[in-house]
């Protein structure tokens, strides 16, 4: 497949000149995955701007990502999208003649439940002043409400929820003092205290007016500047925050943040973060129990590449893909992508090659990722979005449908035409947001128009989807491992908050089932140290669990 570039046309928005997501072909036949462009009868208008007439820099082509969360707490998944403006003019090479009006900015989507949403943004109070970047929700105050963390170049704002459908600006008053170029960010609670924890990434140290050396149509990249540190920030349960990136060890390390999550790799109970770093070694920050980290993504196998090199890593996913009951590690990147097979005490191993989804993505610079049983027959699926790194070349997206043991076929083709329209993609969230049991997901594309990717696969497989609620543990039971016990097999995930690239999906946790129609027990080991036990239970539905006070 050769990549095509499209012709130049004025992007919707008039904020700047983007480029045409190019006419898909037609599939030649229908798989087991079906996904449909849901964009415009859903009713959402959201234009991605990167504030200038072409890209001329690193930050304008970093792109942004979303995040599927129910602020309002109807049970219905909503959506938030980050989004970049015009700055001074002296930090764009190519600065737009005429600003648009009104300014390109960040976008809340309310879920209305029939399979259209609401721009809710100025409702909400949620329209920073500010080229936004990534986003991440969490209760962080276990209010009940889900918070939102938006962070930028320069800044990061956490707003309060209300609860009554309207954001507060408490940066200042919580603590929160991120400066330089803000990224991707994740929420865990490090000490299982019950509050939750804020990492934050950091990109590289920009300087915009540095293009010495660089040819007219292409600018710096990521080793042209300095790395960075991270900042991780723990919660005194009373609102407020406190710097400990020094007191645990994270600011000890200089890297290039591109995308963070956190789970437990290993199965001590304790939540580990990754660092999926841009041409720079990743990280893998140890949990040691006692407020510090420990960096062992050398000794684990997930610092290098393939060949043992430093990849632009984009989106880390941790998953159980062979029901080992164990975390994989799904990292998208500017090559091959990395599946790295979790070993035990030996670490990770690089089984991307031998189960063939690293040379298929070969040609293709890989962002926004999820990581789900797109049709329900019990075997997790990889879902990839593509997009040109330094120039606006579009490219067409990749699906990968598990066949168990740790194999996949390629049915990109065949699952849809919206994958194969060739978008210069970036950040991916997801979220079932209808209800009707089937994963679908929102991709926000570079300097164009953002899509919704609807799945209307025809497979009958059963499902569950379970939502928790903390007591002793925090309120979104962030970092709670779920089994579920069926039909003779488990299946296990985390309650996780930041994956992927720049984005976060739905906290409600997906489990596709095949033909097992009844479930014999549901397992929650919470983060406060808590096992409980959940049996007998129908599938295809949404349930709620509540931690055992």
């Amino acid at each position: 497949m050769k990549l095509l570039v499209a012709l130049a046309v004025i992007a919707v928005s008039g904020a700047q000149i983007g480029w045409a997501q190019a006419k898909a072909p037609q599939p030649t036949q229908k798989s087991a995955i079906q996904f449909e462009d849901a964009t415009a009868k859903a009713g959402i208008d959201f234009v991605h701007s990167f504030g200038s007439r072409q890209l001329g820099s690193l930050l304008e082509g970093t792109g942004a990502g979303c995040v599927w969360f129910d602020y309002n707490n109807d049970g219905l998944p909503d959506l938030y999208v980050a989004n970049g403006r015009p700055l001074d003019d002296s930090m764009h090479p190519y600065p737009l003649k005429d600003k648009p009006n009104p300014l390109p900015h960040n976008h809340l989507f309310r879920n209305n439940g029939n399979g259209t949403f609401t721009d809710v943004t100025d409702k909400a109070g949620l329209n920073p002043d500010m080229y936004s970047i990534a986003v991440a929700a969490a209760d962080f105050d276990n209010d009940g409400f889900e918070d939102l963390l938006v962070t930028a170049y320069g800044r990061a704002i956490l707003y309060h929820n209300d609860g009554n459908g309207h954001f507060t600006d408490v940066t200042a008053k919580a603590g929160i003092k991120v400066d330089g170029w803000a990224i991707a960010s994740t929420w865990l609670d490090y000490d299982k205290d019950g509050c939750l924890d804020l990492f934050v990434g950091r990109y590289v140290k920009f300087d915009p007016k540095y293009r010495a050396f660089y040819a007219a149509d292409n600018y710096p990249g990521p080793l042209d500047y300095e790395g960075e540190t991270n900042k991780l920030f723990h919660n005194n349960c009373d609102g407020t925050f406190t710097d400990v990136s020094e007191k645990s060890s994270i600011s000890a390390f200089v890297g290039r943040t591109m995308g963070v999550t956190a789970a437990d790799y290993d199965g001590d109970g304790w939540d580990d973060i990754y660092v999926a770093n841009d041409r720079t070694e990743n990280f893998l920050f140890h949990n040691k129990h006692d407020g510090t980290f420990e960096e062992v993504a050398n000794d684990t196998g997930t610092a290098f590449g393939q060949n043992g090199e430093s990849t632009s890593s984009m989106g880390p996913v941790f998953a159980d893909f062979e029901q080992r009951g164990v975390f994989d590690l799904w990292v998208t990147d500017g090559h091959y992508n990395r599946y790295l097979r979790n070993a035990g005490k030996q670490g990770f191993e690089d089984a991307g090659a031998s189960n063939g989804v690293s040379q298929t993505n070969a040609q293709y610079v890989s962002w926004g990722t999820g990581v789900y049983d797109y049709d329900n027959d019990g075997l997790l699926d990889i879902l990839i979005f593509h997009g040109g790194l330094i120039h606006l070349i579009p490219q067409e997206h990749t699906l990968f449908r598990g066949l168990g043991g740790a194999k996949f076929e390629d049915i990109s083709r065949d699952a849809g035409s919206v994958l194969s329209v060739r978008t210069t993609a970036r950040g991916a969230c997801f979220a079932d947001y209808d209800n009707d049991g089937k994963v679908d997901g929102f991709v926000v594309n570079l300097g164009a128009k953002g899509t919704l990717i609807h799945n209307v696969s025809p497979s009958t497989g059963h499902w569950l989807a379970v939502t928790l609620k903390g007591a002793k543990s925090n309120r979104d039971g962030i970092g709670a491992k779920v089994e579920v016990f069926a039909g003779g097999k488990k299946w296990l995930a985390e309650r996780v908050a930041g994956t992927g690239y720049l984005s976060q999906d739905d906290g409600r946790m997906h489990f596709g089932l095949g033909a097992v129609a009844a479930v014999d027990k549901i397992v929650v080991h919470w983060p406060s140290g808590a096992d409980q036990t959940v049996e007998k239970l129908a599938t295809d539905h949404v349930i709620t669990i509540e931690e055992t006070k």
